[in-house]
């Protein structure tokens, strides 16, 4: 194989490529989208979820920099129920603004936001570990979600906020089929542009190697006493988390997980540079991090920064204004690499 040269934009292209214009390749002969147009599952038949109400997204915009995705934040699969919890989806109108041209934040690093932290090719949003809570409204020890929210969780790891949005902050395991033996797809992409793949990869970043699982290199701390944080800062006694114990385990704040570099395959935004099948030049990209028993491990699937450069218009509601001249996407085709990794 020749040397391998990453390409943070990530254009898909296999052997040789022709540019043809309008956001389109020419790949081996045959015509190709770009995945950041393509990967969408827009809604072209009136297909439902939840409740009867329209599914998945609704229309796909795009101009030189920018891909806008309008959806209405409901999967097209069957989610819930989520016991003890009085909130219900409802379609929400999203437009979220994905960068088609993806680049490394070398300053400080955003913090993912509470709230939507990127999409699924579905148009539903992926939020980040936390929920809204912390240790005595101080701001320091940040409740886990997937562990205090547990019992409101369904199969698919998700559920509605109090607006009614549902999203997913691990795992969003009805959204694709799981093959042991085959790359993960494409999921989604983070506000930074990057995209989002399920939990399985290449042993190797050049793509070479079999198909294993991609290990989190965050675990949990060895303390029983919630006084220091994950980078050494010792607390005041006011600022304490709660002991560890029945009540509050190892894993129900944030904090109690530290990040060790090369413990596993990802780095502290719980991703890679890779060659992916979408991206056969490589691509920086985020990974669904499970065990092999498929228990989401942390962060989940960004975080607790992010990677690249922000679109931050996208936080909060997720209702990004269009302020720009924009073509609306009719579908294609996107051509995949092979997905064996060997």
């Amino acid at each position: 194989m020749s040397t391998l040269k990453f390409s943070v934009a990530g254009r898909l292209g296999v052997l040789t490529v022709f540019v043809l214009g309008a956001g389109l390749l020419m790949v081996n002969g045959a015509q190709s989208d770009p995945p950041e147009l393509a990967s969408w599952l827009i809604n072209k038949t009136g297909a439902t979820g939840y409740g009867g109400q329209i599914a998945n997204v609704q229309t796909v915009q795009y101009s030189d920099n920018n891909v806008y995705v309008s959806s209405t934040g409901i999967p097209s699969y069957s989610i819930g129920p989520w016991p003890g919890q009085p909130n219900t989806p409802t379609v929400q109108n999203y437009i979220f603004r994905v960068l088609r041209k993806p680049t490394e934040n070398t300053g400080t690093k955003v913090s993912t936001p509470i709230g939507p932290m990127g999409v699924l090719t579905n148009g539903v949003p992926v939020y980040d570990a936390q929920d809204m809570q912390s240790y005595n409204n101080q701001n320091i020890w940040h409740q886990n979600a997937l562990v205090v929210e547990a019992p409101g969780i369904d199969k698919c790891n998700g559920h509605p906020q109090q607006l009614g949005g549902y999203h997913h902050h691990a795992n969003p395991k009805c959204a694709y089929t799981d093959d042991p033996n085959q790359h993960s797809p494409l999921l989604g992409y983070s506000f930074d542009g990057y995209p989002i793949y399920g939990p399985r990869g290449c042993a190797n970043a050049d793509g070479t190697g079999d198909v294993k699982l991609m290990k989190s290199s965050y675990r949990l701390r060895n303390i029983t006493q919630r006084t220091t944080l994950p980078n050494g800062t010792s607390l005041n006694n006011n600022q304490a988390g709660p002991d560890v114990s029945t009540r509050y385990p190892l894993g129900y704040y944030l904090e109690d997980y530290e990040y060790i570099a090369k413990l596993g395959d990802l780095d502290a935004h719980n991703g890679r540079f890779a060659v992916t099948p979408e991206y056969p030049h490589g691509t920086y990209a985020y990974f669904v991090t499970i065990d092999e028993k498929g228990t989401p491990q942390y962060p989940y699937i960004i975080g607790p920064q992010y990677f690249g450069t922000v679109a931050t218009d996208n936080f909060g509601r997720g209702h990004v204004n269009i302020n720009e001249s924009v073509k609306t996407y009719q579908g294609g085709t996107l051509t995949s690499t092979k997905k064996d990794c060997k």
